[in-house]
């Protein structure tokens, strides 16, 4: 297991950066960037289980089955992710129990998100290079 660590400043306070992260309606907006048509069905509150989801290639769901491991709101947000979800089936996928982690760090009004999290050697390059991408994104939305 690899280990990517990538982070972004933001010109806007954490709490706003936070709800548009997590955001139901703006969720979808930056995470498109990894797969297209990309949701979430579940809750962030700590111990919840969370659907990471998006229609694959033939339109069928797929996705990751997760667990908000810790939630601290505005400061910092940890997901375990547990299982695949293949044409709409949890499968058990070798990875299981990868972190992914969140941390908001306001300075001077800017906000600076760090994300944390464990990665299969053969896509850390490809995750790495989606994040830059996603985080990006983020940041527009955010200082709109």
């Amino acid at each position: 297991m690899e280990k990517i660590h990538l982070s972004i400043i933001i010109n806007a306070p954490k709490e706003k950066v936070w709800d548009i992260m997590l955001g139901k309606d703006t969720y979808p907006l930056w995470t498109d960037v990894f797969m297209p048509g990309s949701y979430y069905i579940g809750d962030w509150s700590e111990g919840s289980k969370i659907l990471f989801l998006a229609p694959d290639e033939k339109g069928k769901t797929g996705g990751m089955v997760s667990k908000i491991k810790e939630n601290r709101p505005y400061e910092y947000i940890s997901i375990e992710h547990r299982c695949e979800i293949e044409d709409g089936k949890e499968k058990e996928v070798e990875w299981a129990g990868m972190l992914e982690n969140y941390t908001f760090n306001e300075i001077n009004g800017k906000t600076e998100v760090s994300i944390d999290m464990d990665a299969v050697e053969e896509f850390k390059e490809m995750m790495q290079d989606m994040w830059l991408k996603a985080l990006q994104k983020l940041k527009e939305l955010a200082e709109k």
